[in-house]
């Protein structure tokens, strides 16, 4: 059994979610500010060495065409990067249209208690679960397709 750290990454935030291939569901996990390659990647052997993660799996934004645009080399450049400085493999999955239905699935941010728009702290609270959201939805898929693969 392996253990696998999912990430939607960002370019503000990285939302992480985890999960074992012994056949369990990913849950989310948590959310951090994104930085430089260098300050993420020390943020994450945190994570990966207290999650003991064997595997991470970083959404690919693909293009609605299914192609791959700036947005994908750039999130591939991320992911080669942290997986040089923190000696783990890294899996890309297609993450195209998780951050509308994890936006769905967590709802909008909650109003102010006289019915005003939300704070500035109820959205970003808001935006943290949403990503979290989202990298359980690309670890999920992951492990889907590997159980499909399995059959």
């Amino acid at each position: 059994m392996s253990r696998l750290l999912g990430i939607d990454l960002g370019d503000r935030r990285i939302g992480l979610a985890v999960a074992a291939t012994d056949g369990g569901a990913a849950r989310g996990l948590t959310t951090m500010t994104r930085g430089t390659p260098d300050d993420d990647a020390t943020a994450l052997a945190h994570v990966v060495a207290e999650q003991r993660i064997d595997e991470l799996v970083v959404g690919l934004p693909l293009l609605p065409s299914g192609d791959e645009g700036e947005q994908a080399a750039a999130a591939r450049a991320w992911a080669d990067a942290i997986a040089r400085r923190l000696s783990r493999p890294v899996s890309m999955q297609d993450e195209r249209f998780t951050s509308r239905a994890a936006e769905a699935t967590v709802g909008p941010a909650r109003r102010r208690h006289d019915g005003g728009p939300p704070s500035r702290a109820a959205r970003s609270a808001q935006r943290a679960l949403v990503d979290r959201e989202a990298a359980r939805r690309i670890l999920q898929a992951a492990l889907d397709a590997r159980a499909e693969v399995g059959r």
